[in-house]
């Protein structure tokens, strides 16, 4: 299958390509390369991206691209043709929607209602691009649940990953689109960005500068490891989402519909304290860290816990990979690029 996969420079794009291309797909990459994050960071995981596959015989190419430029982006739809696409291109990171509120918009909304368009012209098959668990906003049920409201988010950058959810819907019923949003939770490893906090704690503690724990270290994460997260959207690629035939109207669901829409979780399911997640990065550097106690920060969340259940279902996948092992193969990764 034709695969357009959007933001395929950054974090989970490039897992993804890698992934795709692994098991023989063709793939057209696009991102804009912005400077939100070290830009040779994203130009170097594209160089990995051909290295790792070097019999690509045409099956990878990568455009210079941006979702919020819709006269470029038509181009590269017309060109390639693909009948699937998986949107990972995105503003990223909580904190800096307050700062920056308007490339939120910018390539969060506009761009998203960019690709969703282009999917209807040009007769795509199969969408799947990334919500995340910041939709749930001040929800305190835990596990979140697809199910659960989602009407309380606080920041813009979860404003914006709900009102995907909306508009992704709206496309899915009136053009009988399949479109699957995977709200993903607290992603890490290799190749991660710089702005996340196993990256910020890593280079700090090898620096010996001090990390900084929001909520006076009383913060709650499930943090899902990068391969897993690049399986499930594979999987997802490979399965439409379906209508449901026995939609309650009069007590409806979020995470499914009488469109061909649904919305899962993508998590490890299995939350860690910050204090604790620094504990095992401290006993794999075999540094100590220096710890500085803050309040809470504008925008952030206590805890995330993710309810895996309908994804499971769907794709008969779980998330595998342990904190312990994980962080085991990012600090591995760090130390190699960064030449510790």
């Amino acid at each position: 299958m034709k695969i357009l996969l959007t933001g395929a420079a950054g974090f989970i794009g490039h897992a993804v390509a890698k992934k795709l291309l692994s098991v023989g797909q063709n793939v057209t990459g696009v991102d804009n390369l912005n400077e939100y994050y070290d830009k040779k960071l994203k130009i170097d995981r594209l160089k990995n991206i051909e290295n790792n596959h070097s019999n690509l015989n045409g099956k990878w190419k990568f455009v210079k691209c941006d979702i919020e430029d819709k006269y470029n982006l038509e181009s590269v739809f017309n060109k390639f043709k693909p009948k699937i696409v998986i949107n990972l291109a995105a503003q990223a990171g909580v904190r800096y929607s307050i700062e920056n509120p308007s490339q939120y918009i910018k390539s969060n909304i506009t761009g998203f209602y960019n690709i969703l368009e282009l999917c209807v012209k040009g007769g795509v098959e199969n969408i799947i691009y990334a919500s995340s668990s910041s939709v749930y906003g001040a929800n305190k049920k835990e596990p979140f649940n697809e199910n659960d409201i989602a009407s309380h988010p606080l920041s813009l950058y979860a404003a914006t990953k709900r009102s995907n959810e909306l508009i992704a819907h709206s496309y899915s019923n009136i053009y009988k689109l399949p479109i699957t949003g995977l709200r993903f939770f607290t992603v890490y490893g290799p190749w991660g960005r710089p702005d996340m906090a196993p990256f910020i704690f890593t280079k700090n503690i090898l620096e010996g500068k001090p990390i900084r724990l929001f909520n006076f270290g009383n913060m709650k994460r499930d943090f899902t490891y990068i391969d897993d997260i690049a399986e499930a959207i594979l999987r997802c690629s490979a399965k439409k989402a379906v209508s449901n035939e026995a939609f309650n109207y009069e007590y409806p669901e979020i995470s499914n519909s009488f469109a061909p829409y649904k919305i899962f979780n993508i998590g490890n399911s299995k939350p860690i304290n910050l204090n604790e997640f620094i504990n095992v990065i401290e006993t794999e550097l075999c540094i100590k860290a220096k710890r500085i106690l803050d309040p809470m920060q504008l925008g952030d969340v206590i805890s995330t816990y993710a309810d895996t259940n309908k994804l499971e279902k769907w794709i008969e996948y779980k998330p595998k990979t342990s904190i312990e092992e994980g962080v085991k193969l990012f600090i591995e990764w760090y130390k190699c690029y960064y030449g510790y």
